[in-house]
């Protein structure tokens, strides 16, 4: 994602106005004292982790503060870097019409869905694990492939803790760390499944994360995991509950709202995110269907 806007507490509920223009830039202040703070970040210089610790650092510097609460690290030596293959053809990039939708999963639900897994296999599973297994599902269901047509989910796993022992201590590596993690079944696997069995099929690929990295990282491997397809049978997944967004503070206070602004329209992705306060559990907004099958995707996402 591009882009996203934050506001200050108290600035969701009433329209605002746009101030005069300075610079370039204009911002959007409301009645009641609040302002819209819009972000672009391009993921070739950092990742969503890197870009919120920028944020936290820009917000601590805005109050004041004679330290930041990370140093920041450019270091990007650090980060493995193993033999490129051969460039094939360019990727392709379809155009859909790909229809916005915004729902959220209680917390209830999502905990219910915890405990039913935990019965069935003795293991804990996380509220992100929960949220993509109901919106994969859910998409899969609404888009009727053939039985047999493989389907995809695809998201991006931090992997800084996977270098410990070349990484700084502390923190404060703003760039790029990440490594893509697919799961892939059948159309016929993902809609007939229980929930709880979707779970499984995440936790299953994000288990094999350490190996395939570490494979990765000393160029075992013979296709580049980052090289993305897009077609309509995948979709993409990004969590931005712990990237820092949602902790940024300018000086009024955290933000009511983080949302994201822009999609790309041959990329289906659906974005994990929390609702405004004091509401509790997840809201997934998305970008991920077309007209054609947006009501069966509403319709599935709200059968808890």
């Amino acid at each position: 994602m591009q882009e996203g806007f934050q506001g200050t507490r108290g600035a969701v509920h009433e329209w605002g106005r746009w101030s005069q223009r300075q610079g370039g830039r204009r911002v959007t202040e409301f009645t009641c004292g609040g302002f819209v703070v819009g972000l672009v970040s391009v993921h070739t210089i950092a990742d969503g982790l890197g870009a919120g610790q920028l944020m936290n650092a820009i917000g601590a510097m805005a109050r004041g503060l004679d330290k930041l609460p990370v140093d920041p690290t450019w270091a990007r030596e650090l980060i493995p870097n193993p033999p490129k293959l051969p460039q094939g053809p360019p990727p392709e990039f379809p155009s859909f019409k790909l229809q916005y939708y915004t729902t959220d999963l209680s917390h209830a639900d999502i905990s219910k869905t915890k405990a039913r897994y935990f019965e069935a296999t003795g293991q804990r599973c996380s509220t992100f694990d929960v949220s993509i297994a109901k919106a994969w599902q859910a998409r899969v269901r609404a888009i009727r492939l053939g039985p047999r047509e493989p389907v995809h989910v695809c998201f991006f796993a931090n992997t800084r803790h996977l270098l410990q022992e070349v990484l700084p201590k502390d923190g404060g590596f703003y760039g790029n760390c990440f490594y893509t993690v697919t799961v892939t079944s059948t159309t016929e696997s993902v809609s007939h499944a229980e929930l709880v069995d979707v779970v499984r099929m995440i936790r299953d690929e994000k288990a094999r994360l350490p190996a395939r990295f570490a494979q990765w990282a000393v160029g075992d491997f013979k296709e580049d995991p980052y090289e993305l397809t897009f077609s309509y049978n995948s979709l993409f997944v990004s969590d931005w509950t712990r990237l820092g967004f949602l902790e940024v503070d300018y000086g009024w206070g955290s933000p009511v709202h983080v949302i994201p602004f822009a999609y790309y329209q041959f990329m289906a992705v659906a974005i994990i995110g929390a609702p405004p306060e004091p509401k509790k559990g997840v809201r997934i907004m998305t970008q991920c269907v077309e007209k054609e099958h947006l009501l069966a995707f509403q319709q599935e996402m709200k059968a808890f």
